[in-house]
């Protein structure tokens, strides 16, 4: 799945002033991402607040984002849950034509045993028509898919292509590189640390931030995957701020602050999230400057 290296972006779900979808500023953000360079889009992850959206509005941005894409991008589409057999029956009833991938994320709320988390993503893999990457991120979750984990599902299922891994912790993702299969992908969750995951072997990054500067974002990848260290870290420590900006009142609040920046949708969240305060506004603001009117 070669396709799926470099930097894919988690989109949000723009909404208008009264909280409904925002289909024009999505597919906005959908063509600013793609002339930025990002290698591929996902749709409906935590990012997009999937949490917030009923099944018709889910189906209308996946339909926006198909539809602006115009196949140019690979597209990966998130469902997971912590009920197993709802995530399964989900999977059976969508139409995954235009997808290559599903992101699915370890169970949250229940808190399972590794055991727990290994046979939820085994019956998935077993009713899913498309290669699977699992997704761990322990903020979230209340748990975490430890490498022993994350090896044994690469090894015993096939289509478990790779992970998305937002624990932020290096020495964990260096052991899952260490160990994987040769074709098994580890693929940054986290911006943060996403430079340096590449550069110890991981195959890119699903991002927050690339949506909002994507040409900055995307080569920075590209020039890890090269081994460019020097030039990559010229360009992490250009967004280093902005990657701290954004997630210092959680997410997706500062992206859509990004957004609103840059003109192309605005940063209103759905309960029980808010907008960003007045004053990490401002800077945002001043971060988001020097891009405006760029493909970032």
């Amino acid at each position: 799945m070669n396709k799926l290296m470099g930097t894919g972006v988690a989109l949000v779900t723009p909404f208008k002033n009264d909280l409904s979808v925002d289909t024009m500023a999505l597919a906005n953000i959908v063509e600013h991402c793609i002339e930025g360079g990002v290698d591929y889009l996902v749709a409906l992850g935590t990012t997009a607040e999937t949490a917030t959206l009923t099944e018709e509005e889910k189906h209308l941005v996946l339909d926006t984002i198909v539809s602006a894409n115009k196949g140019r991008l690979p597209l990966v589409i998130g469902i997971g849950g912590n009920n197993t057999y709802a995530v399964i029956e989900t999977i059976k009833k969508y139409d995954l034509t235009n997808f290559d991938a599903i992101l699915s994320v370890s169970p949250f709320y229940n808190k399972p045993t590794q055991e727990g988390i290994y046979q939820h993503f085994k019956a998935i893999s077993e009713n899913s028509p498309l290669p699977l990457i699992v997704y761990n991120v322990p903020g979230r979750t209340g748990s975490n898919m430890l490498p022993t984990t994350v090896l044994r599902l690469a090894n015993d299922f096939e289509n478990i292509i790779a992970i998305k891994e937002a624990s932020g912790d290096m020495s964990q993702v260096m052991q899952i590189v260490k160990d994987k299969p040769k074709d098994f992908m580890v693929i940054s969750g986290d911006d943060m640390t996403a430079l340096s995951t590449v550069l110890a072997g991981g195959a890119g990054v699903i991002s927050v931030l690339g949506q909002g500067v994507p040409s900055v974002f995307s080569k920075m990848i590209r020039l890890g995957l090269k081994t460019q260290v020097k030039e990559a870290f010229e360009l992490q420590y250009a967004i280093q701020d902005g990657i701290g900006l954004i997630f210092e009142e959680g997410n997706p609040a500062g992206i859509k602050s990004v957004f609103d920046a840059l003109g192309l949708a605005s940063e209103g969240v759905r309960l029980p999230l808010v907008p960003v305060s007045e004053s990490l506004r401002v800077r945002i603001k001043h971060f988001v400057k020097p891009f405006v009117g760029l493909h970032a």
